[in-house]
Parts: C-alpha cells; sequence; structure tokens
C-alpha cells in the first residue's frame, strides 16, 4: 500500500511533503521530498501519527470502570474512528472489586486484540487513593488511603496491565506506596492538596507523572507553587492537559505548553457522555448531567469531559499552540510516557502503520489503525467568527 504527494508530520522535522508505504501492518517507507511510483496521490492531504489517549474513562454510553467487554470494544471502535489509535481505558474511583472487574476486562481486550478498534496500551487507575479535598468529581464514599498490597493484588488479576496509578502523595504511607509501585508502573500525581515540599518527596520516592494538570490540584501561587512548580522543577516528569478549553482556560493552555515544553500529554479525560446528546449519565456511582457541551455532577462540579482527543488537538492549536507541538503532545509525548516509542506516536519505518488522513480544514479522512482501514468519523470545526473552516 502505497501514499503519495502527502503533507507528512515528522516529528521535529515539523510538516514535509512526500510518500509512505505499508507492508504487514507497519510503516515500510517514509519518503520526504519524494514520490513513491505507484499507488494513490493524496493530492496534498496532511497524514499525522494516530493519536494516542493515555486518560479516557468511556464514550458513546460506554464506560471502562462499567466491567464489560463488550463496552470496551465499543470504545476501542469508536476512538480509531475519531484518530485515536491507542488509548489507556481508565478508572474511577471504586471498590476493589469494582476495579478488578474492569481491569479483567481490559486483559480480555489486550488479549483478543480485536479486528477493529484502537491498540490498548494499559489501564489507567485513577483512584481510590486521593484527598477528599481535591477529590473533584470522584465518589468520596469508595476514597480510602494507599495500598500497595491491593494494587499488586489487582496488577495479578489483569496480566500485569496497569500502567498508571494515580495517588495523593501527602496522604499517610503514600511515600512507600509510590517507592513499592513505582517499580512496576508509573505513579502520578492526582487529586491532591500536596504542598510543594510534598510533591518533590513524591518525585524523589518515585512518582514521574501528573494527571490533569492544574485539575484536582492547589493552585499555582507564587509563594506556594504546590504540585505544579513541583513538576515544573523535575524535567524528567511528564503532565497530563485536558485541552477542552473548560477544564483549563485558553491561556493557560498556551501557558502549559510554555512550562512544560516536549512533556505536555493532551488528554481528553472523556467520559460516557462523550458523542452522546444531552442527559443525564453515571460516573463511579454517580449521576453526571450534560449540557451544551459540559458535564457536571448534580452540586455543579466540572467532571470529565465530552470531547475526544481529536477535537481537543484542533482546539488547542485554534488556542494558539503551534501546530507542531500540539501534534506531539497527542502523539509523541504520550507514546514516550506509555513506553511505547519504539512502536508507535510517529510515522517512521518499521512502526506500527497508524495514522490519520485528514485535510486542511482538519477533517478527517481516513484512518488506519495497523494499516487496516477504520470507518472514520469526521466533524466540522468552526472558524472563531462561526464561519464554517
Amino acid at each position: 500500500m502505497i501514499f503519495s504527494n502527502a503533507r507528512l508530520f515528522l516529528g521535529e522535522e515539523g510538516f514535509v511533503r512526500g510518500s509512505l508505504s505499508v507492508r504487514d501492518g507497519r510503516f515500510a517507507k517514509i519518503a520526504p521530498e519524494r514520490r513513491l511510483e505507484g499507488g494513490e496521490d493524496l493530492q496534498g492531504l496532511t497524514v499525522l501519527p494516530g493519536l494516542v489517549d493515555l486518560h479516557i474513562h468511556g464514550c458513546m454510553g460506554q464506560d471502562f470502570s462499567d466491567g464489560k467487554l463488550s463496552g470496551l470494544l465499543s470504545m476501542g471502535k469508536q476512538l480509531a474512528r475519531r484518530g485515536i489509535t491507542a488509548f489507556c481505558p481508565t478508572s474511577m474511583t471504586l471498590p476493589m472489586e469494582a476495579l478488578a472487574a474492569a481491569f479483567k476486562t481490559a486483559d480480555e481486550y489486550a488479549k483478543s486484540r480485536p479486528a477493529e478498534g484502537a491498540r490498548m496500551l494499559g489501564i489507567h487507575m485513577e483512584g481510590p487513593y486521593f484527598s477528599e479535598k481535591k477529590k473533584g468529581a470522584q465518589n468520596r464514599a469508595f476514597l480510602r488511603l494507599p495500598d500497595a498490597a491491593e494494587v499488586l493484588s489487582l496488577q495479578g488479576k489483569c496480566s500485569r496491565r496497569l500502567l498508571f496509578v494515580d495517588v495523593a502523595p501527602e496522604l499517610p504511607g503514600a511515600e512507600a506506596f509510590i517507592r513499592e509501585i513505582s517499580k512496576s508502573c508509573r505513579v502520578s500525581i492526582a487529586h491532591t492538596n500536596a504542598s510543594y515540599e510534598e510533591a518533590i518527596r513524591a518525585f524523589d520516592a518515585g512518582a514521574s507523572h501528573i494527571t490533569h494538570l492544574f485539575n484536582g490540584m492547589p493552585e499555582l501561587l507564587h509563594r506556594k507553587p504546590g504540585v505544579v512548580g513541583a513538576a515544573y522543577d523535575r524535567k524528567n516528569v511528564t503532565v497530563e492537559l485536558i485541552g477542552d478549553g473548560l477544564h483549563n482556560h485558553p491561556s493557560i493552555v498556551r501557558m502549559a505548553f510554555a512550562l512544560f515544553p516536549g512533556r505536555v500529554c493532551l488528554v481528553s479525560d472523556a467520559l460516557r457522555c462523550m458523542g452522546m446528546p444531552d442527559g443525564i449519565y453515571g460516573l463511579g456511582g454517580q449521576k453526571v448531567f450534560l449540557s451544551g457541551g459540559e458535564a457536571h455532577l448534580a452540586d455543579g462540579t466540572l467532571a470529565g469531559a465530552s470531547t475526544d482527543l481529536f477535537e481537543d488537538l484542533v482546539r488547542v492549536i485554534r488556542f494558539g499552540v503551534p501546530e507542531k507541538e500540539a501534534i506531539l503532545a497527542a502523539t509523541r509525548t504520550p507514546a514516550m510516557a506509555a513506553g511505547a516509542w519504539d512502536e508507535i506516536g510517529s510515522l517512521e519505518e518499521g512502526k506500527y502503520a497508524d495514522f490519520i488522513v485528514c485535510d486542511a480544514n482538519w477533517r478527517i479522512r481516513r484512518v488506519y489503525v495497523g494499516g487496516k482501514k477504520e470507518a472514520c468519523i469526521s466533524v466540522a470545526f468552526k472558524r472563531k467568527n462561526g464561519d464554517e473552516k
């Protein structure tokens, strides 16, 4: 399979006109400034690496935490249709038996490797080891103190597919928990009221990631820099950023890219209401009310998001983040954070042929996972003046 005359995104090189070929599910040839004979002329359409979402709870009425393989399969298909070719299904704060059931479905999904749908990189365990003060939309009833034995037990029940484990580092026992769990997973700071000093100690213990930066943590203050300041000072720490423009003001989105160059992982934090009409949905045993694209609990707390990662990518570019930086934050950086850079995240020979073909208006024309064409869903994005771009 050969595609020529494309606008290829080649990472630090940015966009280059060229060609690519696919063989046996992988990129066989990436040819900048060259036209490969045969195949299809893409007539200048843009080719991006498939997007990588490290933090997504659900979509199209399905939620990973429901513990249903059919729901996870539906999620995987929907994500692939929107150009998200790899993902980490993300749990909520729930009882251990509910988490074990959900994690089992992730193991089944990975072992079955569906003919259609996105690749599952591993599980993101968001909760239950959180601060009540910064619980956000997590269910207070199921919060508990960090317990490494619990996590290791869950690891054993899902063929060690846990990839990210979240914790509030100020909780009793958190430092010992981080030291133990960071031996086998990436530990992420989340839903925390930690001070700068407490966050630094967590990084010293082995934490290396921040879940949805700015959300569920103390504000960045000039005398109390908190978790944000600590992450800024530790250059090995990667940070998630929700790019929907609701969880973070566009100015904060631009600021995050300036503060954390090369370390931002765009994530959706999408809920089951993503892709669904306004209405009432479930989230970790609570009701979520979706109205006008915003998802809230009954008390008005902003819950997760209703947009997918591709739409967030386009929004972030519209907010003024340079295209190259935004695309890397949705491809290369999360692939590296997940330990999957050798296989995905860029248009490189030998890697899986996971890629998106889109036009100059950011409409998805096609999506390929492992060189296999997926059914795709595109949406029309709007210019600031309201005209369709």
